[in-house]
């Protein structure tokens, strides 16, 4: 069973899928009916929700405008490989030869170049069925990044694609055990290695701590976290960010949690972002949804201070907008997050 299909079943109503943009080049009629069927087949049959620029060429409309508003909206952008596409978002094209791929390219190219974790995260090339690797753009170093090569229009067939969207991987990472260290031998005193693995919670005192952090327990996908930290404001936020901060003192090598949105969760239909800070740079970023936690192992060697973050982006700090809103019976748009028992191992 697929990712896909293991999600449909235990989650029958998503609360929402993602939002994605396709930017290709129409090479050729054969080209474009190739991403029209893709398309067709991510939004039809994979429950994608895909913009694609054939599905609103009924009216007249300004491409740039239109262009530049799916691209800043959209969760991922799938940038289709093709020998033209590369050509003009390589700058081999003469300048009004491809303006719309040409204009798209530029401003993916400006993205990565303003936030490249997160771009790199966010924009997935992919090479249809009679293409190729090397006709993958080359700003988008297709060698040395993960790229996507779909054989077939079949939820098997883009697989590894939907896990780049839920950001779940096929082979899911085991509990770090206790070292074992070398075996003695009678011409050698044993070393003893000792490997500390303990609750972030009861670990170490925070540094500094958002109004809207608490300690306790959490329930993530059906299971229970019992030592976790807990974004959840009782009616508004106080801060846009929920951050807590602790001084590692250089003692240890790696943090562990699973970062989700909460099982009881009052909007079901929230998007939570999670970010690892080491000494003021971000370290990692991750995107979760209900039923979709991210299970985090970090190296963090040699930090002085973690930061973490949990925020919603659409969460409201207004404590009169957030009224407006569920006196108009919708969601007041508060965070419901959770780091799972958190742990720092030595």
């Amino acid at each position: 069973m697929t990712v896909f299909e293991r999600n449909q079943a235990a989650d029958a109503e998503a609360p929402h899928s993602p939002r994605v943009f396709i930017s290709y080049s129409h090479d050729s009629e054969e080209h474009k009916d190739s991403v029209l069927r893709f398309a067709t087949f991510l939004r039809s049959d994979a429950g994608v929700d895909v913009s694609l620029d054939r599905w609103v060429e009924g009216q007249r409309r300004d491409w740039s405008l239109w262009a530049l508003r799916e691209l800043n909206e959209a969760d991922f952008i799938l940038v289709i490989a093709s020998p033209e596409y590369r050509r003009r978002a390589d700058g081999e094209a003469p300048p009004n030869v491809g303006r719309g791929s040409q204009f798209e390219a530029a401003i993916i190219r400006n993205n990565l170049t303003r936030n490249l974790p997160e771009e790199t995260r966010r924009v997935l090339p992919i090479v249809l069925p009679g293409s190729s690797l090397d006709e993958i753009p080359t700003f988008l170093a297709a060698y040395s990044t993960t790229h996507y090569v779909i054989d077939e229009f079949t939820i098997e067939g883009v697989d590894e694609l939907l896990r780049a969207f839920t950001g779940i991987p096929a082979v899911q990472l085991p509990p770090l055990g206790r070292f074992a260290g070398p075996r003695s031998s009678p011409a050698a005193s044993p070393v003893r290695t000792r490997v500390r693995a303990t609750m972030l919670t009861a670990s170490l005192k925070p540094a500094s701590q958002g109004h809207d952090i608490r300690f306790g327990s959490a329930e993530i996908n059906a299971t229970h976290y019992g030592e976790s930290i807990v974004l959840r404001p009782s009616l508004f936020v106080n801060a846009p960010r929920g951050e807590i901060e602790f001084n590692l003192a250089r003692r240890f090598r790696n943090f562990q949690a699973v970062a989700g949105v909460l099982d009881d969760a009052t909007d079901a239909g929230q998007t939570g972002f999670f970010q690892i800070w080491l000494d003021n740079q971000l370290h990692a970023e991750f995107r979760t949804e209900l039923g979709r936690p991210v299970i985090v192992n970090e190296d963090i060697s040699g930090a002085l201070r973690m930061r973490l973050v949990a925020y919603r982006p659409d969460s409201v700090n207004s404590p009169m907008q957030v009224g407006v809103l569920m006196t108009g019976g919708q969601s007041g748009r508060t965070p419901e997050l959770a780091w799972g028992n958190p742990m720092v191992v030595e």
